[in-house]
């Protein structure tokens, strides 16, 4: 790819006299996009500082949310500057235009996109620094730059005895043109990219130092907790509040949009008092929908609307009337909570005009947007402090948390800290989607001659309505934002873009099979929803590689066989199932009460291939093994790419058999992990993880480890009883 280095790289002085490097990259390069492979163009991205005193300061436009960007980020500006990584501080951004995430045009930490949409434009960063300061050092010695060389933070003579640190030439570097076309480091040349380094926030989290949201401590700081209303849409009558107010440290008691708030000095204090209210609901508008209200509504919708045609090649119909047999079945997955170990909280200061917010969110600018719902400000006026995230998952995508600590904040007048606990976070949360697939397979001669996958729930474009669009025009005055996300709504797909969350992985269906039909019936019972780690995929995935498996088992055919046999033109795809298959050495047969099952699928760019040996102990299911096998593209480092896929398979596995949130007249039923429980370490598999080496540019990982285990899991228990599960969670009884 050719770019001219000078159109984004600005240079300035810091204001400590060293060297300020800003990254602004119009439409310098192009990755593939969440649901296919569009081009994307390149925003402003991240900043880099080096300082007289040999410091490196290196903004993170992403957060660090535990899958490893505070590294994995870090290591490719060290890598072109030629420092190790040890030596950068990394320091989270503040909101601003500059650190947008170019694939969806928001300060938006998700998708996997992280690596991906930083490959280039960082190694850029480090690559231009180095070449500066290079240039520097040859006209202070007067000698040709070519002659220089550079390693951990000096430039040296090419006489070996002399050298100057960077931040001896920091000043002078300054003042250099910036490289038009900064040459990066060959492959061969890596000292930390493809390597695993230790993560930088290992000992940080280890000693307790990082500041995640719920750690936040300031002077005068009160608590506050709110009652949400039990039921999705209600709202608050009348509350008595008398004894409440009585208790000992209770500062104030009132009325915000999602329920009531409680402010006292201290955190239990404040819990006290909430057990002390009287709340009168009106449920008037309440959601009061139930699970199986929802499904019998999903497959009333199917019956009624074929859907939007998403994917259409040969003629689907017609290889189905000139069929020997045709293969059906449907396939269920409920509700789904994040389960973030750390509960939604943020602290937020109202003073001046002005409100501090301090928060885990993955989604700061976002952010800035909600407190200005919940206020008398406009965005302007409010700093979000990013903090270290106890997990995400897209959860924290959602900002309601920060409306609710802005709109106390604004009546308090201090710092005050909001924390959800579990039971909260559990029933107020934005879930997963609730899912149904319709499959059919259309036979003749023993080959698969058409493939009908009709996709059946929501979208989750509607989370745009209330907090993207406003986001992406702060400019715009708060009566304003309510239009603006309806106008992004009717424009999808024109001027916003369009919505593959209910669609993707169905859509990219990799097999050779001629004739294809993927439609999307939307019907949407009011249930909260947004992103769940692997979104889409995660439910396609199942839906997909369970019926592959039916169709291997109808035409007789070898799971592993029948796969490979199809996915014949796609090269990746193969490499990731051939390899797996040698790793769990499929051809011998498994011990005595126990089955294995596969599943392939790419999603966000990576391809991963999964075998689960999986057995039934004491009327459970036990998972004993997975093997997987992923081509994430360029590894940039290793540890953290087995982390992450590790670390998404415990998540599809505590999903695949823990995973459901039940509505009763609007109502979620479950509300903390007694019965909304995680994947235990005594039920924990032995994982191994194999990556596949690659010069093609990077991918995400941290959410394609989820959507094979899910399939991979089920396949495995039909191997073991001969009876097929087509609804989430697994059942041992089943």
């Amino acid at each position: 790819m050719t770019m001219n280095r000078r159109d984004f790289l600005k240079v300035s002085a810091a204001g400590s006299g060293g060297l300020l490097i800003s990254l602004s990259l119009p439409g310098c390069s192009s990755l593939p996009s969440n649901g296919g492979d569009g081009e994307k163009a390149w925003q402003p991205d991240a900043w880099l500082e080096l300082t007289r005193d040999d410091r490196i300061y290196f903004t993170l436009a992403r957060v660090e949310m535990g899958q490893g960007t505070y590294t994995g980020l870090t290591t490719l500006i060290a890598e072109e500057l030629d420092v190790a990584p040890d030596a950068i501080q990394p320091r989270f951004a503040p909101v601003a235009s500059d650190y947008q995430n170019p694939l969806y045009k928001l300060q938006l930490t998700g998708g996997s996109t992280s690596v991906a949409t930083s490959w280039e434009p960082l190694r850029v960063a480090g690559a231009s620094a180095r070449t500066m300061l290079v240039s520097a050092a040859a006209k202070v010695w007067k000698i040709d730059p070519r002659d220089c060389t550079t390693t951990d933070g000096r430039v040296f003579h090419p006489n070996g005895s002399d050298s100057l640190s960077y931040g001896e030439l920091v000043a002078l570097a300054a003042h250099e043109d910036a490289p038009s076309e900064p040459k990066l480091k060959p492959r061969n040349e890596w000292k930390y990219i493809g390597k695993s380094v230790g993560r930088l926030d290992a000992e940080l989290k280890s000693t307790g130092k990082p500041i995640y949201g719920i750690d936040v401590e300031l002077d005068d700081m009160v608590y506050a907790v709110v009652t949400r209303l039990p039921r999705f849409g209600g709202r608050v009558r009348s509350y008595d509040d008398t004894q409440a107010r009585s208790l000992p440290g209770v500062l104030d008691v009132f009325q915000i949009e999602r329920g009531v708030a409680v402010v006292a000095d201290k955190y239990w204090r404040a819990r006290k008092a909430q057990d002390a209210l009287s709340i009168e609901w009106d449920d008037t508008e309440a959601l009061a929908v139930s699970t199986d209200e929802v499904f019998a509504g999903y497959h009333q919708a199917a019956d009624d609307d074929p859907g939007e045609s998403e994917r259409s090649e040969g003629d689907y119909e017609k290889a189905a009337e000139g069929s020997d047999r045709l293969l059906t079945a449907s396939y269920e997955q409920p509700y789904l909570a994040h389960a973030t170990l750390e509960p939604m909280n943020a602290t937020a200061h109202y003073r001046d005009g002005s409100i501090d917010v301090w928060a885990p969110t993955q989604a700061p600018d976002v952010g800035r947007i909600a407190a200005a719902r919940a206020t008398d400000l406009s965005p302007d006026d409010i700093t979000i402090h990013t903090t270290f995230l106890g997990g995400g998952f897209g959860r924290r995508l959602t900002n309601d948390y920060i409306e609710e600590v802005a709109a106390v904040a604004m009546r308090i007048g201090r710092p005050v800290k909001l924390i959800w606990s579990r039971e909260e976070d559990t029933r107020h949360d934005f879930y997963r989607p609730a899912m149904l697939h319709r499959m059919k397979a259309s036979l003749r001669d023993n080959q698969v001659t058409g493939w009908h996958h009709q996709v059946v729930g929501p979208q989750i474009l509607d989370w745009y309505v209330r907090n993207a669009a406003p986001a992406q025009f702060p400019w715009a005055p708060k009566f304003m934002y309510d239009t603006l996300g309806r106008v992004g709504l009717m424009a999808e797909g024109i001027a916003t873009p369009k919505d593959f969350s209910a669609i993707e992985g169905a859509i990219e269906y990799p097999y050779a099979v001629p004739n294809l039909d993927v439609r999307h019936t939307h019907t949407d019972p009011g249930v909260p929803v947004s992103w769940w780690r692997s979104v889409g995929f995660s439910h396609n995935g199942f839906a997909v590689e369970t019926f592959m498996d039916e169709l291997a088992h109808t035409l007789g055919q070898d799971p592993y066989q029948f796969r490979r046999s199809l996915i014949g033109e796609e090269p990746r795809h193969l490499a990731v199932l051939d390899r797996v298959v040698a790793m769990a050495d499929w051809d011998q047969p498994v011990p005595e009460g126990r089955g294995r099952g596969i599943a392939l699928f790419r999603s966000f760019g990576t391809f991963v291939a999964q075998v689960v040996e999986a057995g039934i102990e004491n009327g459970e299911i036990r998972v004993y093994r997975v093997h997987c096998a992923v081509d994430c593209g360029q590894v940039v480092n290793p540890d953290i790419v087995r982390d992450q896929i590790e670390g998404g398979i415990v998540f599809g596995i505590t999903a695949a058999l823990f995973g459901e949130i039940e509505f009763k007249q609007g109502a979620v039923q479950q509300s903390n992990f007694h019965d909304y429980p995680l994947l235990r370490n005594y039920q924990m598999p032995e994982i191994a993880v194999d990556i596949i080496e690659s010069d093609e540019s990077p991918t995400g990982v941290g959410e394609p480890g989820v959507p094979p285990v899910l399939p991979a899991l089920g396949n495995a228990l039909f191997a073991l009883t001969g009876k097929r599960q087509r609804k989430l969670p697994l059942s041992a009884e089943s």
